[in-house]
């Protein structure tokens, strides 16, 4: 069943809404995460209140690092589960990519956690009969777990575009790296994954 808001004295439900609306739950979630900063350094996995992005919780999921690179999903949003026609909590998020792009994926899931910092990614997804085209943006943001390291991460992901088959997997479009300087963390355990060759 979607979340729901209200607006203006009516109930909308949120996978109705425009694409630019969708986005500005990707912005919400962010918002909020900035606010949980204190001092210039990462919120923690604690500090998460689903309360405080209520608007967004359809998109919204908690990471945890398990590997070099490899995240897997503790809490997903409704949305997350109907692009992959499934329960995804305790799957690593790396199931939503498109199997030719994990590598490039889990270079770039590292950096969130090792940098530490922000990554912005473009999705596609793949299309095909009963697929339509599918967009999508995802944002994720490291948080600091029971140990201090930066191994946990708030993500959100929105798409534009009928879902239709599921499951919808997604190449990586393009990726914005927002590094976070200044940052303290304890030093990540594990080798950072090998770069993928050209």
């Amino acid at each position: 069943m979607a979340l729901e808001f209200l607006t203006k004295g009516n109930v909308i439900p949120l996978r109705g809404l425009p694409s630019e609306m969708k986005h500005q739950k990707i912005n919400e979630v962010r918002a909020y995460w900035e606010g949980l900063r204190k001092d210039g350094q990462l919120p923690t996995r604690a500090d998460i209140n689903p309360r405080g992005m209520e608007g967004a919780l359809e998109f919204v999921f908690l990471l945890e690092r398990i590997a070099p690179g490899i995240g897997r999903l503790r809490i997903a949003g409704m949305h997350l589960n109907d692009l992959m026609g499934m329960e995804v909590r305790g799957m690593p998020l790396s199931a939503m990519i498109l199997p030719e792009w994990r590598d490039g994926f889990g270079v770039k899931l590292e950096t969130v956690f090792a940098g530490p910092g922000l990554l912005e990614l473009s999705l596609e997804a793949d299309r095909g009969l009963g697929r339509p085209a599918l967009s999508g943006r995802m944002m994720l943001m490291p948080l600091l777990g029971e140990r201090g390291e930066s191994d946990r991460a708030l993500g959100c992901l929105v798409t534009t575009g009928k879902i239709g088959k599921s499951p919808r997997r997604f190449a990586i479009a393009g990726a914005v790296q927002h590094p976070l300087p200044g940052v303290q963390t304890k030093r990540l355990t594990g080798a950072a994954p090998a770069a993928p060759a050209p």
